[in-house]
């Protein structure tokens, strides 16, 4: 099972999470690419590292919205979508290739994430804009979703990702920030969701139903408060439950 954690989303003088504790921890970096959150010389720190500690680097791709960080809807024309997810994979592959890798898959963020789950026109951005770049590299989001659909149609690998610290709705998608149950605040309920995810595939929502969450990288969130530690106990979790922890790129 992979572990990934949403990492690089600090911005000149403003940091967010510790970043380097949780590169001892993670397997997966998804690492901000600047337009919802890092910069080039966070974007430059963060790739060595990761390469450094053997650990898989990923395009964490935004919406154009600093100051909202990527977590507010853009009604975008499709084609400069298509192209916005394109710049920023490109950006973070300059930098991986100076420490010596590349970019192993591309993760939406936020917003983005929620929107082409559910909505096939941003969806068919995200994937032609991975297909144009490179159609052997891997997109991680929700199983079920419609990013997922469409990527699978279109011959990219489709990596299913799940939150152990985010509440669930019957239909197996995210509660959204803005509700109640949200986020799942118990350290101990995370990892004993994360496990039953790892080993059951099953989750269960926020009304007590269990359903189907096949995954192979589940994420902690870098800016969850004692993100480190909860991921720490998120991995050992899922080490004394049988499952090893590494990349799945």
């Amino acid at each position: 099972m992979d572990l990934n954690a949403d990492l690089g989303e600090g911005f000149g003088r403003w940091t967010l999470g510790d970043d380097e504790a949780l590169l001892g921890i993670v397997t997966s970096a998804n690492v901000a690419c600047g337009f919802h959150a890092g910069d080039p010389a966070t974007m430059r720190r963060i790739c060595r590292v990761a390469v450094e500690r053997g650990v898989a680097v990923g395009a964490q791709v935004g919406y154009r919205d600093l100051a909202g960080f990527g977590r507010r809807r853009i009604d975008y024309n499709l084609d400069e979508l298509r192209d916005d997810v394109l710049y920023q994979i490109g950006a973070l592959e300059a930098f991986c290739r100076i420490a010596g890798e590349r970019v192993r898959y591309v993760k939406p963020h936020g917003a983005l994430y929620n929107t082409a789950a559910v909505e096939e026109g941003q969806a068919s951005a995200v994937v032609a804009a991975v297909r144009s770049y490179d159609p052997g590299l891997p997109v991680l989001c929700q199983p079920g979703s419609v990013l997922a659909r469409l990527g699978a149609d279109q011959g990219l690998t489709v990596v299913g990702e799940g939150f152990a610290d985010r509440g669930y709705r019957a239909n197996g998608t995210l509660v959204p920030r803005s509700a109640e149950g949200a986020l799942v605040h118990d350290p101990d309920a995370v990892v004993a969701r994360a496990v039953r995810m790892a080993v059951d595939g099953v989750v269960e929502t926020t009304a007590g139903e269990v359903v189907p969450c096949e995954v192979a990288s589940i994420c902690v969130h870098g800016d969850t408060p004692g993100a480190v530690e909860l991921a720490g106990r998120v991995r050992e979790g899922l080490l004394a439950a049988g499952r090893a922890v590494e990349p799945f790129a």
